[in-house]
C-alpha cells in the first residue's frame, strides 16, 4: 500500500491545515508518511500545494504520480490533472465553489462549503469537510481525527469542536457514499509514529543541547526555528530575541554565548551575507556559536519559498581571514536532531562556529520515525564554572596550550579579568601588533585545532551493493530521494549510494575508506540542487576526485522519485 494526496489551491484556502491534519491521522494510524509543500512568497492568492505520500513501508521522497487531488481551485484541476494515475487517480473538488462542473467519472464533486455551512454552521469550516471526505474516499474511519479536533479547539469550547465534528462527518458520510469507484484502503496499522519536520527537528536538537538564547530575523526558511524554539522558552527557560537584522543578531548571539550560554541564530543566504563579520569576530574571540543557514533559490532574493543548495562555497569560503568552521548538512529529520546537537558540541568544545545547513525542501517536509533515542546526545559542560574556576591562580582567556583549545571562563564568576579583543591578541586578550604573537594565535586557532575537529567529523553513510559498479553520491537533503531510487532499481544493477552530512572539514579515510567505494566503480554520479556541482567540487578540491557525471536540479523544485530514477537510468 503506497498512496500520494496532493491538496491544490490558493494560500489563504488553507491547504496546510487540511495536508498537516492529514498526515497526523495517517501517522497515529501507524503509516509511514513523508510530506512536502510547494508555495509562492505571498499571504493570498497563486497556486500552492501540499503534498502526502503514506504507506505501510517506509517512504522518504515524493512521486510525480498521484491517487487523489484536492482541488480548491480551477488552477489545481489544470496543473495537476495528468499527474493523476492512470488506472484508479480521482479528483475530489466543490462545483460550486469552482463554478464549474466535470461528469468525467475520475471526478468526485463533493459539496465543501454547503455541508460546512449546514452541518457545521460556517463555510470556514468547508477544509474540515474536505479533510473527513478524504478520510471516507480511503475507508479510514474517523476517531483519530476527532481526537485531532478536539486537541486543537480544546481552548475555544464545547461549540467549536462539536461543529468541526459534524463538518468531519458529513465529508466523510458524503464521500464514503457518492465514491462508488473507490478502490482505496488504508485501514489503520498498530503503532502511532512520531511526525516531524526537519525544521522543527532543528528547533528540538537545539532544546534538547541546552540552547538559552536565540536571536533571529525572521527569514525563510529558517523562521521556524524561532518559533518552535519561542514555544519552549518558557518551559526552559530560554530566551529568543527577534533582531532588528541579521547583523544584530549574530552579534546577540555572540554577546550571550561570551556571557556564558550556549547561543545559536539562525537565518537564509540573504542574511548570512549580513552575518559574515560577526562569523569573523566569532573566529578570532573563539566564542563558540551555532549558525542554522537555510537555503533558498538565489541570488538576490530569488525564489523566497523554494529550495536549492547553492550555497555551499558561501558557507565554506565566507567571511574574512582564516579559521576553522564545521559545516553539516542533515538529509532527514533523524540527522538534524543529531548534527544540531553535534554543532552545539563541537562548537562549545573547540570554542568555533558550526554552521548547520538545511533548504527549504528539508525544512518543509515531514517525516515519520519510531522516536529520537536521547541517550545518543552530547550535553558536556566545557565551560570553567563554580570551584574549579575560583581555584585557578591565574586565567588566560587565549592561553597557549597543545591542543589549541583555550580555558573558557564567565564574565562575573571569579576574581579573574574575563576579556577578549576582535583585535589580534595575546594570551589574556590585549591587543598586540607583534609578528611573533600573530604567528603563534594562528597556529592556536587554526593548525592545533583542526586536525582534532576532523577527527570529529563521520564518513558519508554507505546504501546498496557493498561492492558497486555504480556509486550515487548526494549531500544534505537528497538522501531520502536517492536511497528510495536505489530501492526502485532493478536488483541486478549493482548500485550504492555515498550521503554526505558532516560537510566540512571534508572527513577522512580513517573510519570508512569511501574513496575505495568511489574509485573502484565504473561509474560515479554527483547529484546536487545546484547548477554549478558544488559538492563535486569540493570532493575534487578535498581528494583530486572527478565524478564521472552529475545530475543537477537547479528550477526551485526538488527531485521527485521517478523523476530521478529516471535520470540514473539514463546515465547508466
Amino acid at each position: 500500500m503506497d498512496y500520494t494526496i496532493k491538496i491544490g489551491g490558493e494560500a489563504g484556502q488553507g491547504i496546510q491545515t487540511i495536508g498537516d491534519t492529514l498526515a497526523r491521522v495517517f501517522s497515529r494510524s501507524g503509516y509511514h508518511v513523508f510530506t512536502h509543500q510547494d508555495y509562492e512568497s505571498r499571504i493570498r492568492g497563486g497556486h500552492n500545494f501540499f503534498q502526502i505520500r503514506f504507506s505501510d513501508k517506509p517512504v522518504m521522497s515524493s512521486r510525480i504520480k498521484i491517487d487523489i487531488l484536492v482541488a480548491l481551485d480551477k488552477e489545481s484541476i489544470t496543473l495537476h490533472e495528468k499527474e493523476l494515475l492512470s488506472d484508479n487517480g480521482l479528483i475530489i473538488y466543490d462545483s460550486s465553489a469552482l463554478k464549474q462542473k466535470h461528469e468525467n467519472q475520475r471526478f468526485l464533486d463533493i459539496p465543501f462549503v454547503n455541508l460546512a455551512a449546514e452541518h457545521g454552521g460556517s463555510k470556514i469550516m468547508a477544509n474540515t469537510v474536505a479533510t473527513g471526505a478524504v478520510l471516507g474516499m480511503i475507508g479510514m474511519e474517523l476517531a483519530i481525527l476527532l481526537g485531532i479536533i478536539k486537541d486543537t479547539f480544546g481552548k475555544k469550547g464545547e461549540d467549536i469542536i462539536k461543529a468541526n465534528v459534524n463538518a468531519a462527518v458529513a465529508g466523510h458520510d458524503f464521500s464514503a457514499k457518492q465514491c462508488i469507484t473507490c478502490s482505496f484502503s488504508a485501514a489503520p496499522l498498530a503503532k502511532p509514529r512520531m511526525l516531524i519536520a526537519g525544521i522543527d527537528s532543528i528547533g528540538l536538537g537545539a532544546v534538547a543541547s541546552g540552547c538559552k538564547f536565540y536571536s533571529a530575523y525572521p527569514m525563510t526558511p529558517s523562521t521556524g526555528i524561532m518559533n518552535y524554539i519561542a514555544g519552549k522558552g518558557e518551559e526552559y527557560g530560554i530566551i529568543v530575541e527577534q533582531a532588528e537584522d541579521e547583523i544584530a543578531a549574530i552579534n546577540m548571539a555572540l554577546g550571550a554565548s561570551f556571557a556564558g550560554v550556549r547561543a545559536m541564530t539562525g537565518t537564509a543566504g540573504g542574511g548570512f551575507a549580513l552575518m559574515v563579520e560577526g562569523l569573523s569576530l566569532a573566529a578570532m574571540t573563539e566564542t563558540p556559536i551555532v549558525i542554522a543557514l537555510g537555503q533558498r533559490p538565489a541570488p538576490a532574493t530569488g525564489f523566497p519559498t523554494r529550495t536549492e543548495q547553492a550555497d555551499l562555497n558561501f558557507a565554506l569560503y565566507t567571511s574574512h581571514g582564516e579559521f576553522p568552521r564545521v559545516i553539516f548538512a542533515p538529509g532527514t529529520p533523524e540527522q538534524a536532531f543529531y548534527l544540531t546537537n553535534k554543532a552545539f558540541d563541537l562548537a562549545e568544545k573547540y570554542q568555533i562556529p558550526v554552521i548547520i545547513m538545511f533548504d527549504t525542501y528539508l525544512s518543509d517536509s515531514e517525516w515519520t520515525f519510531d522516536g529520537f533515542d536521547v541517550s545518543k546526545l552530547r550535553n558536556t559542560e566545557y565551560r570553567l564554572r563554580g570551584e574549579a574556576l575560583q581555584k585557578l591562580s591565574e586565567y588566560k582567556r587565549h592561553a597557549f596550550t597543545e591542543s589549541g583549545v583555550s580555558p573558557l571562563a564567565i564574565p562575573g564568576e571569579s576574581r579573574h579579568l574575563v576579556v577578549t579583543d576582535s583585535d589580534e591578541h595575546d594570551e589574556e586578550g590585549h591587543i598586540v601588533e607583534d609578528a611573533e604573537t600573530r604567528i603563534e594565535m594562528v597556529n592556536k586557532r587554526l593548525f592545533k585545532k583542526l586536525p582534532l575537529i576532523r577527527q570529529e567529523i563521520e564518513p558519508p553513510v554507505l546504501y546498496g551493493d557493498s561492492k558497486p559498479d555504480i556509486v550515487v553520491a548526494g549531500w544534505g537533503s537528497n538522501y531520502g530521494v536517492m536511497r528510495e531510487c536505489l530501492d526502485t532499481l532493478p536488483k541486478n544493477v549493482k548500485i550504492a549510494m555515498l550521503h554526505f552530512s558532516e560537510i566540512y572539514p571534508f572527513p577522512s579515510m580513517d573510519k570508512f575508506d569511501y574513496m575505495k567505494v568511489l574509485n573502484n566503480a565504473k561509474l560515479t554520479i554527483c547529484i546536487e540542487n545546484n547548477a554549478t556541482g558544488q559538492f563535486a567540487r569540493l570532493m575534487r578540491a578535498e581528494t583530486g576526485f572527478e565524478f564521472k557525471a552529475s545530475i543537477n536540479r537547479f528550477d526551485g523544485r526538488p527531485f521527485l522519485l521517478e523523476e530521478l530514477v529516471e535520470r540514473i537510468k539514463q546515465k547508466i
